[in-house]
């Protein structure tokens, strides 16, 4: 594999102005030679200005985090990140690579998760090149190869995990987001490593049920929420019961039987437990009748 190498070009300016004195040398001898008949100083003139000539066309710009990939006859000689203007060999071949910082957003992929419910699922990938040479010679087109593994990890990420945990401390993809990112983003990173790629960071943006199955697991989950709810409701009747018949048990203000003790408990949590609010009814006879 190639790996980049950085390469030391000159310093741009003072080669520019060197080049020109040459060409203005060889006017000058030029024109001297014309005037005085001297064929020598005419050939050599030409030959000043062609060189000065081939000696501007290796000049080039880098700008600010950008980076030239110089080379020669198709072999790699080097990469310039020095910004600014420089002077390298003008038969060397310059291929512009920028290393910032870029991100993109994958489309939204369908896919099953671990349960086998359909989901939509969407990421953006921060990401730059660190190694030129890799990003140019090992992958054919390291733009769209970032964009196609990133999507394969991601598809290959969503079917690890189920939408919703369905036990307690089960990784899901919808409770555990920092978790699942931090996967995702590695998992990414061996992908691109070969294209001299630098994963920053990978982000899940976008996390749904298919639409044709979104509305039974809406009903799943306000169902489980439901259940959740008056589980707790009722954990908290009995404990309500239990405190009240103690409290009449200790101050002795009525006496019960079982059979009363039983219907007691049950209009308690009738009323404790029920959805709506319930209508007293009241008795004007004796306790127990």
């Amino acid at each position: 594999m190639i790996r980049e190498r950085e390469l030391n070009c000159r310093p741009g300016f003072g080669m520019f102005f060197l080049f020109l004195a040459g060409f203005a040398v060889a006017i000058y001898g030029m024109y001297s030679g014309i005037r005085y008949g001297s064929l020598a100083l005419i050939v050599g003139s030409i030959l000043l200005l062609l060189a000065s000539i081939a000696g501007e066309a290796g000049l080039f710009l880098v700008n600010p985090n950008e980076t030239k990939v110089l080379q020669l006859f198709g072999d790699y000689v080097g990469s310039a990140r020095k910004a600014g203007l420089r002077w390298a060999n003008p038969l060397y071949s310059k291929r512009k690579v920028s290393v910032r910082t870029r991100n993109f957003e994958t489309g939204k992929l369908k896919v099953n998760d671990r349960a086998g419910n359909p989901i939509e699922i969407a990421a953006v990938v921060v990401w730059r090149v660190v190694d030129t040479a890799e990003a140019l010679f090992n992958v054919d087109d390291y733009i769209n190869f970032v964009h196609v593994q990133s999507e394969s990890a991601l598809r290959n990420l969503a079917t690890q995990f189920a939408y919703v945990a369905e036990h307690e401390g089960e990784m899901a993809l919808s409770s555990h987001t920092a978790d699942i990112s931090g996967g995702l983003k590695e998992e990414i990173q061996e992908r691109l490593t070969q294209a001299g790629v630098e994963v920053i960071e990978a982000r899940i943006s976008h996390l749904a049920y298919s639409p044709e199955i979104a509305a039974a697991m809406l009903q799943r989950q306000q169902a489980s929420a439901v259940v959740a709810a008056r589980a707790k409701i009722v954990e908290g009747a009995v404990g309500m019961v239990e405190h009240a018949l103690q409290m009449l048990s200790e101050k002795q203000i009525v006496e019960l039987d079982a059979e009363r003790k039983a219907a007691m408990v049950g209009n308690l949590l009738v009323v404790l437990c029920g959805d709506r609010h319930p209508q007293p009814v009241v008795n004007a006879g004796s306790l127990y009748h």
